[in-house]
């Protein structure tokens, strides 16, 4: 059994997405990061940057449990324990660990940035805005011409997908039209059909509001910044 510390962003999906199609069994215990719980000391035993996803997996290697934070790593450790989604031939597997350590490296961080000025920002700030979602045009458009030549980023459907998709299914909250990026849509249409994907959509749907004093300060303010 997997215990999955989770909540409702692009970063937590994806290791919804791979547990389910990997048909392992989890347990989903949410983190609410908007009241604090990531910064309990139980959580930060599991995932000492307070961030979600994290497991716990009571069946690690030699039989032992195992604690991990960072959605690539866990990505990986459950591709491996799986003998899934990522090859093992050599060059086939290093295509699609370049592909997963862009959407680590670009995907993520630009979008989430574009994210944060565009929807949660307490002040618009017009620089900002357009230098992250001119970014998050820029990385739709190299993804776009990727899949003009591939059906999946890299060869076989994989965890470089699985971990790219979430944070495509808010392109609109990044300033983003699909239609400019046919391929890219081709792509994220045929993911988002995928059974294992389809069950996680309606619940895992992440809705900016607007925030309260205390979970302004746990997500972006003093309560994150303290040193622990």
């Amino acid at each position: 059994m997997i215990d999955l510390y989770s909540a409702k962003t692009p970063n937590g999906q994806k290791i919804h997405i791979m547990l389910e199609e990997a048909g392992l069994a989890y347990k989903v215990i949410w983190v609410n990061i908007s009241k604090g719980d990531q910064f309990k000391p139980a959580f930060l035993k599991i995932s000492p940057n307070n961030k979600i996803p994290a497991i716990v997996d009571h069946d690690g290697p030699d039989g032992e449990s195992i604690a991990l934070f960072e959605s690539g790593a866990i990505l990986m450790y459950l591709a491996e324990k799986t003998g899934r989604f990522l090859p093992t031939e050599p060059r086939a597997r290093i295509e699609v660990l370049t592909w997963l350590f862009f959407q680590m490296g670009n995907v993520g961080p630009m979008l989430g940035q574009a994210h944060h000025f565009r929807a949660y920002a307490p002040e618009r700030i017009p620089y900002a805005v357009d230098r992250y979602t001119n970014e998050a045009g820029r990385i739709y458009g190299i993804l776009d011409h990727r899949l003009a030549v591939h059906q999946y980023l890299a060869g076989d459907y994989s965890i470089a997908d699985m971990a790219t998709f979430p944070w495509i299914r808010l392109h609109e909250r990044q300033g983003q039209d699909m239609a400019d990026f046919p391929n890219l849509k081709r792509w994220f249409d045929t993911i988002a059909a995928r059974p294992a994907v389809a069950k996680d959509m309606e619940r895992l749907k992440d809705v900016a509001g607007k925030f309260d004093e205390e979970s302004w300060s746990s997500l972006f303010g003093a309560e994150q910044y303290k040193r622990r």
